[in-house]
């Protein structure tokens, strides 16, 4: 297939690779240059605007941060609107509000342009090794054509429901996910209080019945004090700002991820956007004094 790629960050980027991989034309649109030049090298074609990249490709993948960027690429002045011909496709796999996928699905429609949101679970590791979970919101008759696709970037599809679906199950996702980062940080910040050996406690655990990969994963990155790895906590603060808008908008109670919003909201004032999500282990730690 033809496909436009767009988002060739941590996540975009090896699943470009895997599309050029498999034998599909793939061609990009980057804002930075040299975010395209390791995928031109690899033989995908390169251009200027999302608009001019979409005339050239049946589906165009997108993968980038925010609901504004989603919109802007799909429907500003040299957004993908204005170059996808009727039949052809753009899946998103970005985290963005469900009200957002809505918007652009409801304006591809009246032109004839196919949509899926279709955000992805599985991080840096899953990208790299193809073994994304897919959430896909959208019709089904548009997912089935670009199923071949998915085939080479993740090892579970499910349709979730109608446009929008797809990010709802997304934020479920990372509702579950987060808190649980957020409990494995209270726990170690526990078993540290006790003045016991943090790698040990998570070992016990990882036999019982409070095992889970989180645990797994982040409980060693708190245990080693690795806060550079994985994914920037600033991502999550952003997804929980999606979550808890969804909560204020249906007036659904979740007081467990309101506390781990204000756990991220206090990480972000401690300057750790950049760090892992395990350093929300940080915020829980005695604060030293000057002179003290």
């Amino acid at each position: 297939m033809k496909v436009g790629f767009v988002g060739l960050g941590v996540m975009g980027r090896p699943m470009a690779g895997h599309l050029i991989a498999a034998g599909h034309e793939v061609a990009v649109w980057a804002r930075r240059p040299e975010s395209a030049a390791p995928l031109a090298a690899a033989g995908a074609r390169v251009h200027a605007t999302p608009a001019e990249l979409a005339r050239h490709c049946e589906v165009v993948i997108s993968v980038v941060t925010a609901s504004a960027d989603v919109e802007h690429l799909a429907l500003g002045p040299d957004g993908l609107i204005n170059g996808l011909a009727a039949g052809a496709i753009h899946v998103d796999m970005s985290t963005i509000a469900p009200e957002t996928a809505r918007k652009v699905a409801a304006r591809y429609a009246e032109m004839g342009i196919g949509w899926l949101d279709a955000p992805v679970s599985g991080g840096e590791v899953g990208a790299r090794d193809a073994t994304l979970a897919i959430m896909a919101g959208g019709d089904a008759a548009v997912l089935e054509r670009v199923r071949p696709l998915f085939a080479c970037l993740g090892k579970t599809v499910v349709h979730i429901g109608p446009a929008g679906a797809g990010q709802v199950a997304k934020a479920c996702n990372q509702m579950i996910m987060v808190n649980a980062i957020q409990a494995c940080a209270e726990a170690m910040r526990l078993a540290d209080a006790h003045g016991v050996d943090l790698h040990k406690v998570r070992e016990a655990l990882m036999g019982g019945s409070a095992a889970s990969r989180v645990l797994d994963v982040m409980g060693g990155r708190m245990a080693r004090r690795d806060f550079a790895a994985g994914i920037q906590s600033r991502l999550h603060h952003k997804d929980f700002a999606i979550l808890m808008e969804e909560a204020r908008q249906l007036g659904a109670p979740l007081p467990v991820a309101a506390q781990t919003w204000q756990q991220l909201n206090a990480l972000m004032a401690m300057g750790g956007g950049r760090d892992d999500t395990a350093s929300l282990l940080r915020v829980l730690e005695p604060v030293q004094c000057k002179g003290a």
